[in-house]
């Protein structure tokens, strides 16, 4: 004899599992059963109609969802493990299990969450379940680590000490031996960032930081980690993760910051660089209210080098010249390469008197270079324009337009020179 509607609905509000109906499409909560709101300690309005992904402690997106939909699709009874939120804020591990199916024509999810965070043992006999993860931690390739948050006892995989460079047991099973190991740069942020996830205010521990060696020397690592147990006050007891080497992918990503921002010829920062740079700068001397200088200047006659004794050679004037001018400039300043045989150079708090004062003494450095190695060469000069922020510009981009018109000017007084902008604005 079927049941009554009354008699399903009963059923359904007694399941000892949270029942949830959901719209594939959107991931909003349709309908739930009463224990449902039991397990997650929040009000019916403040589940239905809103995504089941505020439920999840691992936040998934909208991506993520459409990922789920698709494997929920394609078996019968798609069955995963999660964590979800209680509206006191502790995550609980759950066992979900899904199923899709049309009615009226129109498809629904239903997702059947149960809470496993309290089974005992896990349902699983103690003594294998250690020996599983025993095996895990020690045959992993990552280096892996299990924490005891209570008593800060932590074991080490062989790996995660072979990479720091000790034998097996030469890393002592405590929290301190991994604290001590922090590039002190980093160790503040590291112990924030797990911190928060201890907390509950990360859904993962996640972190990318640098960790001394045996040598002395410091190593990259990417490590992610998650609390896995809690006491019975819902306190977190137990942490788990990995930790990996990642030094050769840091030098490789730092290698390509430094190409993207520097001239591979001259080694100097280049001119994608250099607009930032001239940006931020000008910001922060407009906001601290002080002068910042620019120095606009390039080879004289360059193309006729470089049709006279090929563009290797030139190549080379241009290295040499880089280098005798990094030698003049303050640490401070910041000097690009802007043009096939223009430079640009940026100095922070210098008025035009000695920004003056060194343009001319890198002309006269310039001038006086030996260039014999490199052949029979003529002597080399440079002209420069210089304009200073605010006497000469209002903003960045008119700074330099400035100093390029006192570098025109340097040039139509016959080169090897320095012209100011102060001098165009004297004359018209």
């Amino acid at each position: 004899m079927p049941l009554s509607g009354l008699t399903c609905a009963t059923l359904f509000n007694h399941l000892p599992d949270a029942v949830f109906l959901i719209d594939p499409d959107t991931s909003n909560i349709l309908d739930c059963n009463e224990f449902a709101l039991k397990q997650t300690g929040l009000a019916r309005d403040a589940l239905i109609n809103h995504s089941v992904l505020k439920l999840h402690a691992e936040v998934m997106d909208t991506a993520q969802w459409a990922s789920l939909v698709q494997a929920i699709r394609a078996n019968d009874n798609h069955v995963f493990t999660s964590h979800y939120r209680h509206a006191a804020g502790a995550p609980f591990a759950v066992e979900v299990s899904t199923s899709q199916f049309w009615q009226d024509g129109r498809e629904y999810v239903l997702l059947i969450a149960r809470n496993i965070s309290q089974r005992p043992g896990q349902e699983r006999d103690p003594s294998r379940s250690e020996a599983q993860l025993r095996y895990a931690l020690t045959e992993a390739s990552d280096g892996l680590w299990d924490w005891n948050l209570q008593t800060d006892e932590v074991f080490f995989s062989p790996q995660f000490a072979r990479m720091l460079g000790y034998g097996p047991d030469e890393m002592k099973p405590t929290l301190n031996t991994w604290a001590s190991s922090l590039h002190p740069q980093d160790a503040v942020w590291v112990r924030k960032v797990l911190q928060e996830h201890i907390d509950g205010q990360r859904s993962r521990y996640n972190a990318e930081y640098r960790l001394r060696n045996r040598n002395g020397h410091y190593v990259w690592v990417h490590a992610r980690g998650r609390v896995c147990e809690h006491d019975h006050n819902g306190k977190p007891t137990r942490m788990v993760g990995m930790t990996r080497n990642v030094t050769d992918q840091k030098a490789l990503e730092l290698t390509l910051q430094t190409m993207a921002a520097h001239d591979p010829l001259t080694g100097l920062l280049n001119r994608r660089e250099g607009e930032q740079v001239l940006q931020r700068q000008w910001a922060l001397c407009r906001r601290l209210a002080v002068p910042m200088g620019m120095c606009l200047f390039d080879l004289d006659n360059f193309k006729r080098i470089n049709d006279e004794h090929g563009h290797a050679l030139g190549d080379k004037v241009l290295q040499r010249l880089a280098h005798t001018v990094s030698r003049e400039v303050r640490s401070t300043d910041a000097l690009f390469r802007w043009d096939s045989e223009e430079f640009l150079l940026l100095c922070i708090g210098a008025a035009e008197a000695d920004l003056l004062m060194l343009a001319e003494k890198i002309r006269s450095k310039i001038a006086s270079i030996h260039w014999q190695d490199l052949g029979q060469l003529p002597t080399i000069t440079c002209s420069f324009g210089v304009a200073v922020f605010p006497e000469h510009a209002d903003n960045a981009e008119n700074l330099f337009v400035a100093a390029d018109s006192a570098l025109y000017r340097a040039k139509a007084l016959g080169r090897n020179r320095v012209a100011s902008a102060a001098e165009l604005t004297q004359t018209t």
